[in-house]
């Protein structure tokens, strides 16, 4: 089968392609396990991560994508949920152990022998691949193979964010950041919380643009202060900048919650520095997000039937996955982006 693979660490601001097409052998499922004939997969910040090496080592070379939407072609498990012929979906969560005190209290994020797609085990960028029945998640036929890539990771770590703010209808939220996740984000706060204000916080005049399209009540820059404090933050981006101008934003009692798998190294001047009385006082707090359970995963799909939304998507041919990643990394963004296999 035809593949992308990430072979070793690379510096996307001189490395073009840094994802190597090859040949390799059809996978064979497991015993439990489901083969999945690939049809979409979405491209995701966090393959920047693993290229540039932010994220835990890549088992190298790795078939990166982890929002893989695709037709089961051979089921070896006994879910009969799941039969020959369906459609679904395969999220960054690829198995956890299901024993540990974080797997059985339904934090399977947490597990130590969490494994993610397409970082410890082959992911999307393919065109099979095989994972865990308990790990596939059934894709309802409102949505295009194109449109149900991104519920699968910018969608459920967005649904695990928002939850992690306690939020209640009448708040105001605010999302540093304005790409795949936070697109998705602020249309299930409106739809879910429809007395809530959301305020976005991008330097991209474009993805402000495109918030206030959405429905965001404000839109700045990073550094802009908006017009009434925030109970609770978003924050999706990959610096550190946006963490520390966001808590300036909340109020008393107010939450940030980081949406990142890696933050990038930068030097840490002035203007990144912690003031404890500025930005902590008043009882504020830090709450990082740690990969996805499969309840997040199912809860979003779900929520996005409900409503429905659908992700604004940009579709790039298999054979131009490195642009997408290039294109990702410049901050060329609208919505998500999806690669057709």
């Amino acid at each position: 089968m035809k593949a992308w693979v990430i072979e070793k660490i690379s510096d996307l601001n001189k490395e073009q392609e840094p994802l190597k097409q090859v040949e390799l052998p059809k996978p064979v499922p497991k015993e439990g396990e489901l083969l999945i004939k690939v049809k979409t997969c979405g491209i995701c910040h966090t393959e920047l991560d693993e290229i540039e090496g932010r994220t835990p080592p890549p088992r190298f070379p790795v078939v990166p994508g982890h929002q893989v939407v695709g037709i089961v072609e051979e089921n070896r498990g006994g879910n009969s949920v799941i039969k020959v012929g369906d459609r679904v979906g395969v999220a960054w969560i690829f198995s956890a152990c299901g024993e540990c005190e974080y797997c059985l209290s339904g934090r399977e994020n947490l597990c130590p022998d969490f494994r993610a797609t397409g970082r410890d085990v082959n992911g999307g960028y393919a065109e099979y691949m095989t994972v865990p029945e308990g790990f596939a998640y059934k894709i309802p036929d409102l949505f295009s193979d194109a449109e149900a890539a991104p519920l699968l990771c910018a969608g459920a770590i967005g649904y695990r964010s928002a939850a992690l703010c306690n939020p209640i209808d009448g708040q105001r939220f605010g999302l540093t950041g304005f790409g795949a996740s936070a697109h998705l984000v602020i249309k299930l706060l409106r739809f879910r919380f429809p007395k809530s204000e959301v305020y976005v916080f991008a330097r991209n005049p474009n993805e402000r643009k495109f918030a206030l399209e959405l429905g965001a009540t404000w839109a700045g820059n990073t550094t802009d202060k908006p017009p009434h404090q925030l109970d609770s933050i978003i924050d999706t981006t990959p610096v550190w900048k946006p963490v520390i101008k966001a808590l300036e934003c909340l109020k008393p009692g107010g939450r940030l919650v980081i949406n990142a798998i890696r933050k990038e190294n930068i030097d840490q001047d002035e203007l990144y520095r912690m003031d404890y009385d500025r930005h902590l006082w008043m009882e504020k707090e830090i709450k990082s997000v740690a990969n996805v359970t499969s309840h997040d995963v199912k809860a979003l799909i779900s929520a996005a039937a409900e409503m429905p939304f659908k992700p604004d998507v940009t579709i790039y041919p298999f054979e131009k996955a490195n642009q997408a990643l290039i294109d990702i990394k410049q901050r060329k963004i609208r919505g998500a982006k999806v690669l057709e296999i």
